[in-house]
């Protein structure tokens, strides 16, 4: 990347500045601004996250807010309620108080001497789909959002659900603001009012996957915050950025389709972050894109950005199957509209064991064939959305063939490219009132290297709706219809296409209540691809930057991070598991004389074919240390079901040196919903 150091305007930094709320709350910001900004105001741009301004951010902060002041423009990060150094109790993701407050802060920064009024909202993840919560709300000084990896739909395309099947990561994600939410705002900042913001945290904030577990289908808690509910709602520009090893790249599509006003869509191949630095590569210049795209809907200026084509994605070539690429090989291509009259679908009726070529006409074969997967088959699926990129990827996926279904094309004529969400459309009957099916796509090498290119899952009760799931009626026949993730795939001459079935798909999913069986029918299955004809505009595209942005902030590195995935199967006692061990290390950040640290682990079990016997568990450390001051937290989470409830036991520990200040413990029983 290369470090811009000298801008068009001299940066201001302010390190805190308090942002009073209706009820007289007050939310920490982070200010960035040009030197001439209260003689001349410019718009600003805002992030709006619980993920502390003050320590954990800082150095990317640092690299964007900058950035953004030296081309004229006011950088402000502001720290939920509960969050960081800002006052309050966060209790919950996107709660109507979190956008009312959102509103609140455009309202101030709309009065301030150095902004003109006109402001944008730019996030990834969290700040990615409150910009969007916010922008629904049509605040009058919101001129236009960049949302990154976000979703438009809270319960089907988010951390927590697919399908209708309970994700792993919803355990994860919830471990993750378990964490967050035990933290204390720094004492510089929060002066000595520290320890009570801080025990108001620990005794308020909540276990938030004790919530999410009672709301089991599509009800209101998850239409709320949910923007597809009303489209119409957003007026304003959006631009829509995700990665294909991203878990939000299908938003993107949605988005494009559902939106009316001014709108553009970016996908490259890279995981849940921004993508200056985004893993895997090419990294692009995306703070220079954000700038044409600021300097359009804040200042006026005609940067071309809208004369470009509304979606550019990167269309990636085959590689052999690995849980980590520094680089996806591919291409940039455009089109000027989406949904795009460039694709056209091409149909995979299936026959016993295989997927027969498009032009022939469908054998009439009917074959019934019985599937009841292995229980740990998904060990090698990866990570529902890749964070670190390495080596959360999916594995070469014969190692799960075996337990599935499996439908191969005879190898291609000719190389094809998908752009869309490919569908399979499967007949079959199931033995249980509750059964869930994972479909998987691959491309197959000529040397059978099976590299997953798109899945997707289907809790099969809510078969017709995630509001109103339906048991199933065990040997009864079903035609069921399950939309894989978007993607957009090259798959040359000579490889071949498989569609892989199964019943289980753990830990991505939780597992059924049981074990269930189905039986597939071929006469009325098939693959629906989305492909695409290369296009000649693709070779005109506007060539992107390299990547660029401000100085980093200096942090010494006291202990390496380290990242790392290992499946452990004991033969002795049948027992299987996924160990995840996320260590983001400890830095010093000599600015403001802190020590700063964050492990996480993960461990995913099961015992044979024991349904039972699953279980989650996950503990987080954080630290904090400024000489005397010496704060650690401690939180462990465990996730266990039976055929009739799940089992949720938690705990929290705080510290003040060696000292333990603070312990709670949670115990929860909560019935399944047809999950």
């Amino acid at each position: 990347m290369k470090i811009v150091r000298e801008f068009a305007h001299k940066v201001v930094q302010y390190e805190n500045v308090w942002i009073p709320m209706k009820d007289g709350v007050r939310l920490a910001a982070r200010l960035w601004l040009p030197e001439s900004a209260e003689e001349n105001p410019v718009p600003a741009i805002l992030e709006y996250i619980p993920y502390r301004k003050r320590d954990s951010m800082r150095s990317r902060d640092n690299q964007i807010y900058s950035y953004f002041a030296g081309n004229g423009y006011a950088g402000v990060r502001v720290d939920l309620r509960g969050s960081g150094d800002s006052e309050g109790v966060l209790a919950d993701e996107y709660l109507q108080q979190e956008l009312d407050d959102g509103i609140t802060i455009l309202e101030w920064l709309e009065r301030q001497d150095w902004c003109n009024g006109k402001v944008g909202i730019m996030g990834i993840s969290w700040g990615g789909f409150n910009g969007l919560q916010i922008a629904a709300m049509r605040p009058p000084q919101l001129a236009a959002i960049i949302t990154a990896s976000s979703t438009d739909d809270r319960f089907a395309d988010d951390v927590h659900h697919m399908g209708g099947c309970l994700l792993g990561d919803n355990l994860s994600w919830a471990s993750t603001m378990f964490a967050y939410n035990s933290c204390p705002p720094d004492p510089e900042i929060a002066g000595e009012k520290w320890r009570e913001m801080w025990f108001e945290r620990l005794r308020g904030s909540g276990l938030w996957l004790e919530k999410w577990l009672r709301h089991q289908r599509r009800d209101e808690y998850w239409k709320h915050g949910s923007v597809c509910e009303n489209f119409a709602a957003i007026e304003c520009p959006v631009m829509a950025v995700s990665g294909w090893a991203d878990g939000y790249s299908n938003a993107v599509f949605r988005l494009l389709t559902g939106l009316t006003g001014p709108r553009k869509g970016l996908i490259g191949p890279w995981g849940h972050k921004y993508p200056h630095v985004g893993i895997p590569g090419p990294a692009i210049g995306f703070l220079q894109e954000a700038l044409r795209w600021w300097d359009t809907w804040l200042k006026g200026i005609d940067t071309g950005v809208m004369a470009e084509p509304m979606l550019r994605v990167w269309m990636q070539e085959s590689v052999p199957p690995t849980t980590s690429y520094e680089c996806r090989r591919g291409r940039w291509v455009g089109e000027t509209s989406w949904p795009s009259s460039n694709i056209n679908t091409t149909i995979y009726s299936m026959a016993p064991a295989r997927l027969l070529d498009p032009t022939a006409i469908p054998s009439g074969e009917n074959e019934c064939c019985r599937l009841q997967s292995p229980l740990g088959l998904g060990l090698f699926a990866g990570k529902w959305c890749s964070y670190a990129a390495a080596p959360d990827l999916p594995h070469d996926q014969r190692q799960e063939d075996g337990g599935a279904r499996v439908y191969d094309s005879a190898p291609l004529k000719e190389s094809i490219e998908i752009l869309g969400a490919p569908r399979v459309e499967l007949e079959l009957e199931a033995d249980k009132p509750v059964a869930m099916i994972a479909v998987r796509l691959s491309d197959i090498a000529p040397d059978d290297k099976a590299t997953r290119i798109s899945y997707g899952l289907l809790n099969l009760t809510h078969r017709n709706s995630s509001e109103f799931p339906e048991p199933l009626e065990p040997g009864k026949h079903y035609t069921v219809k399950v939309d894989l993730n978007y993607i957009g795939q090259a798959i040359p001459a000579g490889h071949r296409i498989r569609v892989a079935v199964s019943t289980s798909y753990w830990p991505m999913a939780w597992p059924a209540p049981e074990s269930a069986g189905i039986k597939l029918y071929t006469s009325n299955s098939r693959l629906l691809l989305p492909t695409r004809k290369p296009q000649p505009e693709d070779k005109r595209l506007r060539q992107l930057d390299l990547p660029e942005a401000a100085p980093p902030e200096r942090m010494e590195v006291i202990r390496p991070e380290y990242h790392n995935w290992t499946v452990i199967r004991d033969l002795a006692t049948d027992v299987s598991q996924l160990k995840v061990i996320n260590d983001n290390g400890s830095q010093y950040i000599k600015r403001i004389d802190l020590t700063i640290s964050r492990t996480a682990k993960e461990w995913y079990t099961y015992q044979g074919d024991d349904f039972d016997s699953v279980q989650g568990e996950t503990t987080w450390e954080r630290s904090f240390i400024r000489n005397n001051w010496s704060i650690r937290t401690k939180g462990r989470t465990v996730l266990s079901s039976s055929s009739q409830y799940f089992y949720l036991r938690a705990e929290l520990d705080a510290y003040e040196g060696d000292k333990r200040v603070y312990s709670q413990n949670w115990d929860y029983v909560i019935p399944r919903d047809l999950v």
